[in-house]
């Protein structure tokens, strides 16, 4: 008897705030590459979570808008829980065409990646990348920029939505971001773990009602916040110390030149002598943070055995 071929077990996991208008379409339009599709309802006001059920997918409901970030946990966690092969995420309000999955799909199954995500300006994308308005261009290259400095080389798009994820990187990542941040906290993580990333073009549509519902400032902002805390959690000698070590430096440069003035004119330079103490101090609390952060760290890792 001929060994059977087992068929990867393929869900595509789609969180949803409120896209009454969309959600049919997208649901029936991904069924055609899932196992499943699954929902996740953030509190919708609207009949999203009925809308996506008469379609055909697992609704999953919360009964509060509890944002992105806890979504995206849930729908982890789901896929966990129904032993996924690969677990897909796609926008729910249209922007990304559900067509282009095989896309994301194809380097997770043939290739080996651990984490496939679908960038907007990799391709021939040129026509999407001038329909992005001004300002979301610049906050999304400029999150991307810091991502990349923190994790992979050569990441162009680390807020897209549009991601896929294999077994492995579903049993070994963890998340705790409840908001927009969590899609660079994926990133982060994801090379904290060593797991093996590719982004591949996709196409993108902004021609839709209300494609995005977060203030672009405070969404900005608390990406931004995300990433530097990330970076000061996992390299503290660095992020702390550097900067205390200059200050220290700085505080000792202030001083000598207060006592060359001093000694050149019998006076004391007072300004001088406050601004090295004030330098000093901040030197001092900058190196002490980044030692006890290390220390804390390397204890939760178990480097240090004794004390």
């Amino acid at each position: 008897m001929p060994d059977l071929v087992r068929i990867p077990r393929i869900l595509v996991c789609i969180p949803a705030y409120n896209e009454v208008m969309s959600i049919s379409t997208i649901v029936k339009k991904a069924a055609n590459y899932a196992s499943e599709v699954i929902v996740y309802d953030d509190g919708s006001t609207d009949n999203t979570a009925e809308v996506a059920k008469d379609a055909g997918a697992i609704v999953i409901r919360s009964r509060k808008n509890r944002g992105y970030g806890v979504a995206i946990t849930r729908l982890f966690e789901a896929a966990l829980e129904k032993d996924a092969d690969v677990m897909v995420t796609i926008d729910s309000d249209g922007q990304h065409d559900p067509v282009e999955i095989p896309r994301i799909l194809e380097p997770i199954s043939n290739e080996g990646y651990d984490i496939v995500v679908g960038s907007r300006f990799l391709g021939n994308n040129n026509s999407s990348q001038l329909k992005i308005p001004s300002y979301r261009n610049l906050g999304i290259k400029t999150i991307t920029r810091f991502t990349e400095a923190a994790s992979y080389n050569g990441i162009t798009d680390a807020q897209s939505g549009f991601r896929g994820y294999s077994k492995n990187a579903l049993s070994k990542i963890s998340l705790f971001e409840d908001g927009m941040a969590v899609s660079t906290e994926i990133i982060l993580r994801a090379r904290e773990k060593n797991l093996a990333i590719k982004e591949v073009p996709v196409s993108i549509n902004y021609d839709v009602e209300e494609p995005s519902t977060h203030n672009p400032v405070s969404h900005g902002a608390g990406v931004l916040y995300s990433i530097i805390q990330f970076i000061s959690l996992r390299h503290p000698l660095a992020f702390y110390g550097l900067p205390g070590i200059v200050f220290l430096i700085t505080a000792v440069a202030l001083l000598n030149y207060g006592m060359m003035v001093y000694g050149s004119h019998r006076h004391s330079s007072v300004e001088y002598i406050v601004s090295s103490v004030g330098f000093g101090v901040v030197g001092i609390v900058l190196l002490a943070t980044g030692a006890i952060l290390y220390t804390i760290t390397a204890l939760l890792k178990g480097r240090i055995k004794d004390l």
